[in-house]
């Protein structure tokens, strides 16, 4: 049994060394650029120096995409928890929910944070 199971080990590594050996030998050769070897930041050049300032807006809107995208986390089992509990305590919970995401998105849009230009 155990001549059995190393025999077994011993091919299974053998098929995937040959494996890993052809995709390799097959595999397009990418020609080493300076940008295709460079990570893409946000726009930025890594190369450069890093005392660019960096652009307040993209930041908030950034932070604003997070801040709604997690926010669809929470949206997306109100349906579900409507069979849970009674409707008027969902429906109030989902109200409020919603008009505190409604009135920070006003209140970011009055504060010009959604603008790009000035």
């Amino acid at each position: 049994m155990i001549i059995f199971m190393t025999s077994m080990f011993l091919l299974y590594f053998l098929i995937s060394m040959i494996v890993m050996f052809l995709a390799s030998i097959l595999s397009k050769k990418n020609i080493m650029e300076r940008e295709k070897n460079s990570p893409f930041e946000c726009g930025f050049d890594p190369k450069k120096t890093s005392r660019i300032p960096f652009s307040l807006q993209f930041f908030l809107l950034a932070l604003l995409f997070l801040i709604f995208d997690i926010e669809i986390a929470f949206i997306l089992p109100m349906p579900i928890s409507s069979t849970l509990i009674s409707p008027m305590t969902w429906f109030l919970a989902s109200f409020i929910f919603i008009t505190i995401l409604i009135l920070g998105l006003f209140h970011e849009w009055k504060q010009g944070m959604l603008n790009w230009s000035y």
